[in-house]
């Protein structure tokens, strides 16, 4: 199991530290580092994700790169066909796209009905994976309608999508590379998500899928404190029904049950478990004071740099 690295910036961040944030990353020796695509709203930095890594591709020239995710309802297929085409060109083929339907009132606050997300999902990448690979596309579906092709000597990136429910989870087996997760706990993954995307897989004589969760992870010794304050910092989650399901499912109340928290030998060992049940990327959310966050990230760098990491 590879680990990874995502800063989660807020209102004040500049994109200087953004930037900064995945050249130490690769310093450091992470796997790859995500950059999410956050939405406009107050309290966070929309700054744009696939832009930022093209930038920061050119100082970081080791890392893999991704973001998590890029919201399908926000851009047209075609649209983001040819960014993601553009940024991994600029970072010589380490991108990988992560796609979100995102939730239901975010796409409404841009005034677009947000109906059979599934569906509209399926309908995207049926446009966007054939536009990626130099393909015209004469496509006219339910919900979405392209016709026109990206005609760039340029490498297609990977692509996941966030998918947790059964549809968008046989979806990403079907089309894509894998699902990319985020605030969910080993029970879900190991009960759910992995056995349910790979069986579909193998169904399908498709590749195996890569399995990317996504959690906060903080290296402490007060572990209650730290698992209370992240349920209160991250409250909103458990407001969002795809994300209450997934916590309910876990048994825990807040985002805090299910993030990674503990001393050294604590959360090594709580990461062992991610891969043992078939997590194939870990990516760690960097949270708290300065400090802390050093302390967090110098053990999961050193985690990845071990010979075979998680085995």
């Amino acid at each position: 199991m590879h680990i990874s690295a995502m800063a989660l910036p807020d209102a004040t961040i500049t994109l200087t530290t953004v930037l900064g944030s995945v050249t130490e990353a690769d310093a450091g020796g992470f796997h790859r580092a995500w950059l999410p695509q956050l939405p406009p709203v107050p309290g966070l930095a929309p700054w744009d994700a696939l832009t930022a890594l093209a930038l920061a591709g050119q100082h970081a020239r080791r890392i893999e790169l991704g973001t998590s995710v890029n919201v399908a309802y926000h851009q047209h297929p075609l649209t983001l066909a040819r960014q993601a085409m553009t940024t991994n060109t600029a970072v010589d083929g380490r991108l990988t796209l992560g796609i979100g339907t995102g939730h239901q009132t975010m796409v409404e606050a841009l005034g677009q009905p947000f109906t059979r997300p599934a569906q509209y999902m399926r309908e995207f990448l049926e446009i966007l994976i054939p536009a990626m690979a130099g393909d015209a596309v004469d496509y006219h579906g339910s919900q979405l309608t392209a016709v026109g092709s990206v005609e760039l000597a340029a490498p297609a990136p990977r692509v996941v999508i966030a998918a947790l429910g059964p549809r968008m989870l046989d979806l990403a087996a079907e089309l894509t590379d894998g699902t990319v997760t985020t605030w969910t706990g080993p029970r879900t993954l190991e009960q759910h998500v992995v056995p349910r995307i790979t069986t579909r897989a193998t169904h399908l004589g498709r590749p195996a899928p890569e399995v990317i969760a996504a959690l906060p992870v903080v290296v402490t010794h007060d572990v209650d404190g730290v698992r209370h304050s992240l349920s209160e910092a991250f409250s909103y989650t458990a407001e969002m029904p795809s994300y209450r399901g997934v916590l309910d499912r876990e048994g825990v109340d807040g985002v805090g049950g299910v993030a990674v928290v503990g001393d050294e030998e604590q959360v090594a060992a709580q990461l062992r478990r991610f891969s043992d049940i078939g997590v194939t990327e870990f990516v760690g959310f960097l949270v708290g004071d300065p400090d802390t966050m050093r302390r967090t990230s110098a053990l999961l760098a050193g985690l990845q740099r071990e010979p075979a990491p998680l085995q």
